[in-house]
Formats: C-alpha cells, sequence, structure tokens
C-alpha cells in the first residue's frame, strides 16, 4: 500500500485553460457568473484545482485565446499562484482562411499562414518554459474529388517537419488525431495509425496524444494505448469522455471502466512517468468551471488508484494457465474496489481536506470571483 500512495503522490494532472471560460453546445454558450475575463484569471481558478487536489500543477494554454503581450510575465504570475504553465495548444481551425485546411489547405500562402503560427506557438514555449506543443487540425474535406488525399499528406508532412526542426532539445510535439469533424468526408489526421506514421518518420521529439473522446463507438482505446507505449510513441492524454459522437464531457463520466482499463495499461506499459502528459480536455456546458475540474481530477485519480491495486502477479498466473474467468476476476476485483478511503487518507496526509469537493465549495472562492469579476469580457471557447 506505500507504493501505491507513493506513486498515486506522484501524479501529474494538466488543467485546460479553455474549461473555465464559458462553453455550451452547437446551439447555445451558456454564461455563467465569476468567469474569467483573461489568461491571467483562468490560471488563478487553475490555481485552486491544484491547490485542493494537490495533482494538478500546470495549466496548459491555447493561442490565441490565451494570448498575452508578455508570456514569461504570465508564467511568473502562474508560478506565483503555485502552478506552471504546461501544453501550448495551437489554433489553425477558426480563421476564415482555413475553410478548406490550414497546414493542407491547396492554397501555399494559407499554409505558409499556419505553419507561421505553429512557430509562434514554439517562441512562446520557449518564453513560458512549456516543453510540450500540442497539434490538432481540423482539416479534412466534406466531398469525394474535392482535393487530392495523397497531395494534403504531403503538405502535412511538409508542415509537420519544419515544426519538427524549430524544436529545441528538450522539446517535443504531441499530435493529435480525430475521426471527424468539421471534416465528413476524409479528414486528414483520421486515427492514432496516420498520427504514429508521420510520428514515426518525424524521430523522438514527435509523439502521439490519445483523446480519449475522438473515436468510433466501440473502439478498444485500451489497445492503442498499450501498442503506442510499446512502440515509444504514446506522447500523453486529452482525457474526456462522450456517450455519442465528441462530446468532451468529463472524463470517467460516459465509461468510467475504460477509464480504468486505460490506466491499466499505462501503468503496465511504463507509461505512469512525467513523460506521459495526462491532460485533461474537457469543455464544461451546464455544470460549474471549477468544480468540474476538481471532479474530473478526482476522477482519474480513482481509476488509477484502482488500476495500481491490480494483483499483477496473480494476474499473470491466471493468465498463464489460461485461466479466463480467473484472469478476468483479478481485474474486476481491482475495479470494484472503492478506493475513496485511500485516496482521503493519503490527502490527509499530505496536509489536504480529504474532499476536494466540499474543501472547495466550503472555501468561498466562488462567492468571491463572482462578487469581483463583474464587467469586461468573458472568456469562452474561442476567446
Amino acid at each position: 500500500m506505500r507504493m501505491i500512495k507513493e506513486s498515486l503522490r506522484a501524479q501529474r494532472i494538466e488543467t485546460p485553460s479553455w474549461a473555465y471560460g464559458n462553453s455550451g453546445t452547437r446551439f447555445k454558450v451558456f454564461a455563467q457568473r465569476g468567469v474569467p475575463r483573461d489568461p491571467y484569471e483562468k490560471i488563478a481558478d487553475a490555481a485552486q484545482v491544484h491547490a485542493f487536489t494537490g495533482v494538478a500543477p500546470t495549466v496548459a494554454l491555447h493561442i490565441p485565446w490565451d494570448k498575452v503581450d508578455d508570456y514569461a510575465d504570465l508564467a511568473s504570475h502562474a508560478a506565483g499562484l503555485g502552478v506552471g504553465i504546461g501544453a501550448i495548444n495551437s489554433n489553425v481551425f477558426q480563421d476564415d482562411d482555413y475553410k478548406l485546411g490550414s497546414v493542407t489547405h491547396p492554397d501555399p500562402k494559407v499554409r505558409a499562414k499556419a505553419l507561421a503560427h505553429l512557430l509562434e506557438c514554439v517562441d512562446i514555449m520557449d518564453a513560458t518554459g512549456s516543453d510540450t506543443l500540442k497539434l490538432w487540425f481540423s482539416d479534412g474535406t466534406n466531398y469525394p474529388g474535392q482535393d487530392d488525399i495523397r497531395a494534403r499528406q504531403d503538405r502535412l508532412a511538409e508542415a509537420l517537419a519544419a515544426v519538427y526542426q524549430r524544436l529545441g532539445d528538450d522539446q517535443r510535439f504531441l499530435l493529435e488525431y480525430k475521426l471527424f469533424e468539421p471534416a465528413f468526408y476524409m479528414t486528414d489526421l483520421p486515427d492514432w495509425g496516420t498520427a504514429y506514421a508521420h510520428c514515426v518518420k518525424l524521430g523522438p521529439k514527435a509523439q502521439v496524444v490519445v483523446d480519449t473522446g475522438h473515436h468510433a463507438p466501440g473502439t478498444n482505446i485500451e489497445f492503442i494505448v498499450a501498442f503506442l507505449l510499446r512502440e515509444g510513441k504514446l506522447g500523453g492524454f486529452d482525457f474526456n469522455s462522450r456517450f455519442y459522437a465528441d462530446d468532451d464531457l468529463m472524463v470517467g463520466a460516459a465509461d468510467p471502466f475504460q477509464l480504468f482499463r486505460i490506466m491499466y495499461e499505462v501503468i503496465g506499459g511504463g507509461g505512469f512517468t512525467e513523460r506521459t502528459a495526462f491532460m485533461l480536455d474537457q469543455c464544461h456546458n451546464i455544470e460549474p468551471k471549477i468544480a468540474g475540474q476538481i471532479r474530473s481530477v478526482m476522477n482519474v485519480q480513482e481509476a488509477t488508484a484502482k488500476a495500481l491495486l491490480v494483483d499483477r502477479e496473480a494476474l499473470a498466473a491466471a493468465q498463464r494457465a489460461g485461466d479466463v474467468l480467473g484472469a478476468n476476476a483479478v481485474l474486476m476485483d481491482a475495479y470494484n474496489t472503492d478506493v475513496r478511503p485511500l485516496l482521503a487518507e493519503l490527502r490527509e496526509e499530505s496536509g489536504l481536506a480529504p474532499d476536494p469537493m466540499a474543501a472547495y465549495a466550503k472555501s468561498g472562492y466562488f462567492e468571491r470571483i463572482a462578487a469581483d469579476r463583474v464587467g469586461g469580457a468573458q472568456a469562452g471557447w474561442g476567446a
């Protein structure tokens, strides 16, 4: 149990700046009281998640949503609140120029514009001390014959190579994939295999990020995780969940057993290290922002604790013996264990309240920001 506690104490989960702003569905953005008005206030909210959980010491930025004049000052602000800047997320999907794609666009001028933004994001990494760039492209086509599929892969490879060359020795990029949306006929990076192929060609500073909501129903995500770990190409996760398509719901909301299975493979495959980025990527539509992030962090902690409890010696013995039901029972015994008392005890040993949700509710922080953050423009998805 001591070793399990040490592993849980060392766990790090990154929260996204955009989760603290207003968000909604494709039909309506729902405004809430106390929402941040700038990146500084987003980071202040992220610091609260870390203060109550003890395992969320970094916050990811999204450019240009989190654009500021002085990124070094923003990093200093974060440090003063006890957190740091995590991954820098690029954005080449919102400008009108990107209607037909960004780095795969048929017009070289548009491709040059997109690449310039990606390189700007590396500059921001340098200024903030971030070591991770996260790349997601909405590029794709809606109709057969709209563009040359192979040519678009060539353009994508060219852009990725330019970014790769710009990275410093201690920097990397994580390449994200998505099955569909907003392109509905063909997406240029539709699956883990496409992302993996590009990363292998580039080298060790290019890795794949697995967004748990970006898969077809029924996809065995833990197989993808196991394979990428085996090949040394799993860079991290964007944790969220979905019931149908890509909903960006709270991680563990739709299928907590899947989250457990993923963490089981991460731990067994040697991926439970600081080099695997465990990031949340969620847009809380109707629930409170900070409390939603705290609950998500706790969901990841609980799945991790259960995965750490798996009796791997008993499991290996059952597997060697071909004991199908016995092997499955070992996993289910761990999953069905109530780990909440263990995590409460761990928090108390670390000087934290045993129940982060209750402690945050009693802190009065939300009441303070709701009263203070009056006037100005609230941050939201896309701002």
